[in-house]
């Protein structure tokens, strides 16, 4: 069980809006990067292998191949350095981490597409938003009784 006090302090930190997406999930992760003086977006696409972590220290790694080397990138979601994350692709897995990807060549890599119905994606990303705000609203309260 987690401090209620921590809660209070990391919900300050917090995105208004959790990008939504699941492993397996081709995305473009927009990063903000600062060179000197000058700052400027640059993209990473990749596969989520792996999500981790809670609340503000919530988790994802994302993989991909650069002149045949895999390059991992591991996000926070809550930074303010990661200005959104789309889901380019979504793919059909049954696991929660994709490390055996690691050790696949070619073709192998790939991942079966899961269809996505017209309007399936945002109905998702709503139901996702409304438990979010559900468990944040338990939350609160459960920390206003207790305190």
């Amino acid at each position: 069980m987690r401090n209620p006090l921590i809660d209070i302090v990391e919900k300050a930190h917090r995105k208004a809006e959790v990008p939504v997406f699941r492993i397996g999930d081709t995305v473009a992760v927009s990063v903000k990067i600062t060179e000197g003086e000058k700052e400027r977006v640059q993209t990473f696409t990749g596969v989520v292998i792996a999500q981790r972590g809670e609340g503000v220290t919530e988790m994802f790694t994302v993989r991909r191949i650069v002149n045949n080397q895999g390059v991992e990138r591991i996000f926070p979601i809550h930074s303010p350095k990661v200005l959104g994350v789309e889901v380019l692709r979504s793919g059909k897995v049954r696991r929660a981490k994709l490390f055996f990807l690691r050790h696949r060549i070619g073709k192998a890599r790939k991942l079966r597409e899961r269809r996505v119905v017209r309007g399936t994606r945002a109905a998702l990303a709503a139901s996702a938003k409304k438990a979010a705000e559900a468990e944040s609203k338990k939350k609160t309260e459960t920390q206003l009784a207790g305190v």
